[in-house]
């Protein structure tokens, strides 16, 4: 079955144009058939039956010209050779240009090209046979000035028609290749928002049933902290899972709302959120250290990818520090609306809990690169000198500066080594997880 004619639009008030056209150019015919030669004008002195028919065959077909283009062409086409051959009209073929315009713009090379070249012999071979009946007398040069113009006409049409058609060609892969990018995008997106979720969930659980595996026998509280620690982690990643799953489901027809403050209708995270995400490394043993100085009016993305950098950070120090380890986190709005964050940890924890779970690599450092360089920012990762490792990242200045920024606060939550500079972590710096 063949496709639609997505070349060829068929727009009702485009229709509407095309039947008027073909009113106006029937009555045209049928006005010229109806002349009498004994009114001593040259035409058509056949009788009326004949002639209207013909004219009604140049004219009407051109209404649904670009519904079917092919079977109007073919039916214009010889109700042109015979009002040329009956001397109903000796014009230029205006009406098989209309039509060929539309064959041109909707059929493709293969069946274009056969009914250009026919169309042309057809005509050509109409306008000389006519004038050599008509007019026997009359020179060969006026036959062959007529057949020029036949084509002239035809050919213009059918170029015409060829340009247009390739240029929304053009214009329909250009779509479809945004289209493409588009749901490749929101692809990766969704990928990293369930990465940032599951990981950091599952790493704090993971090591959690590892140190109650470990301490089941000899600290049974410990072990009932950590069962408590599995619990509410799961809670909360089942919530974040629950928020984003949501957002994916927004805009799916036939829904019924979601009441206002649900779960899956509360708005991402940002930086306000970020007290929670240290809660949770404490819940895993890492002794975290919140430093912020926020400002009102950051844009909602660059909020939630300083969240995102923030936490996919901290689960690193739990997979691979190990309990026991200090953490430092900073994150500071400037004046001008950029962002800076800096996660560093000592690496002097008990990693024995980390190498029991025996956790794989995933993509965290590739996705916060991911994100960062989406604003035109800088990330860089890799051991400290001094033991540990560090995270930096860097957000330029958004469009809208965000405002004054607030008074700075702490949130310090376990002892830790007296804040030091953003590490100087030179490029090529090998990740410690990918």
């Amino acid at each position: 079955m063949r496709g639609p004619k997505w070349h060829l639009r068929t727009g009702p008030h485009l229709l509407a144009i095309d039947a008027c056209v073909a009113a106006v150019v029937t009555a045209g015919y049928a006005a010229l058939a109806g002349q009498n030669a004994s009114d001593g004008l040259p035409g058509f002195s056949g009788p009326w039956w004949l002639g209207l028919p013909v004219a009604a065959g140049v004219g009407a077909p051109l209404a649904v010209r670009r519904l079917w283009p092919l079977p109007v062409l073919a039916v214009v086409l010889g109700a042109s050779a015979t009002a040329t051959l009956l001397d109903i009209t000796r014009d230029p073929y205006v009406s098989v240009a209309l039509a060929g315009y539309a064959v041109a713009l909707t059929e493709p090379v293969r069946r274009a090209w056969p009914a250009f070249v026919l169309t042309l012999t057809v005509s050509a071979a109409a306008v000389v046979t006519g004038e050599a009946v008509l007019t026997p007398s009359g020179p060969w040069t006026e036959a062959a000035g007529k057949a020029v113009l036949v084509w002239l006409a035809v050919g213009a049409a059918w170029t015409a028609g060829r340009v247009v058609r390739a240029r929304r060609a053009r214009a329909a892969r250009r779509d479809r290749r945004l289209a493409e990018e588009a749901l490749a995008e929101e692809r990766l997106r969704i990928a990293r928002e369930l990465h940032d979720i599951v990981s950091h969930s599952l790493s704090v659980i993971v090591v959690k049933a590892a140190v109650a595996d470990h301490v089941a026998e000899a600290r049974p509280e410990e072990t009932r902290d950590a069962v408590r620690a599995i619990e509410q982690t799961g809670r909360e990643a089942l919530t974040e899972m629950r928020r984003a799953l949501g957002v994916l489901r927004g805009d799916t027809p036939g829904r019924h709302p979601r009441a206002p403050g649900s779960a899956e209708t509360a708005p991402p995270p940002g930086l306000d959120d970020l007290p929670d995400l240290v809660r949770r490394a404490e819940r895993a043993g890492i002794r975290t250290e919140l430093r912020t100085r926020p400002a009102a009016g950051l844009p909602a993305g660059t909020a939630l990818t300083v969240y995102r950098i923030v936490q996919e950070s901290l689960t690193n120090v739990v997979k691979h520090a190990g309990n026991g380890t200090r953490c430092q986190v900073a994150v500071t709005v400037d004046s001008d609306g950029g962002v800076r964050v800096e996660v560093a940890d000592d690496g002097a924890g008990d990693a024995v809990a980390s190498e029991r779970a025996e956790l794989p690599g995933g993509h965290g450092l590739v996705g916060m690169r991911e994100r960062v360089m989406m604003y035109g920012g800088v990330l860089a990762a890799g051991p400290r000198p001094g033991g540990g490792f560090a995270v930096s990242a860097r957000l330029p200045p958004t469009a809208a500066p965000a405002s004054t920024p607030a008074p700075e606060h702490e949130h310090v939550t376990a002892p830790a080594p007296a804040p030091a500079p953003a590490p100087s972590m030179p490029p090529g710096l090998e990740e410690r997880t990918a």
